[in-house]
């Protein structure tokens, strides 16, 4: 597979980008419920790139660890940038009025998550979901 790039500025962004990660996950053997755990992520890195940040970019890649396959997924923005990540992460934080669910929640939902984050200059999260 090559490397799919997702251009990620309004709603129609993050439709493209949800979209997109359950086509190619079915490609590496997603499914199931995985499909569907993976694309609520998805979708809740590109709300908070959309809201946060304005426009950024999702880069969907295949990968192999161990003979099993799986969709890496690369988020970035040039936003503002997250000034405490481990606050960040906790439930029920939030610097806008949500729920403060959606990286924590990227994270549980995600089989591998890593952020990271410098203030004024933006954001990247890494995310993978494995085949089961």
């Amino acid at each position: 597979m090559d490397v799919e790039l997702i251009i990620v500025a309004s709603d129609a962004g993050v439709m493209n980008a949800r979209q997109k990660g359950r086509e190619l996950a079915t490609t590496v053997g997603i499914s199931g419920s995985d499909l569907t755990l993976m694309a609520t992520a998805i979708s809740e890195i590109a709300r908070n790139i959309v809201q946060y940040a304005g426009q950024g970019e999702i880069e969907f890649h295949s990968v192999v660890r161990g003979g099993k396959r799986g969709l890496m997924i690369i988020a970035r923005d040039r936003g503002p940038g997250i000034a405490d990540i481990a606050q960040a992460m906790q439930d029920g934080f939030s610097t806008s009025r949500g729920m403060g669910l959606g990286l924590p929640g990227a994270r549980r939902l995600m089989d591998d998550f890593k952020i990271v984050s410098e203030v004024g200059k933006g954001t990247t999260i890494l995310m993978v979901k494995w085949e089961h």
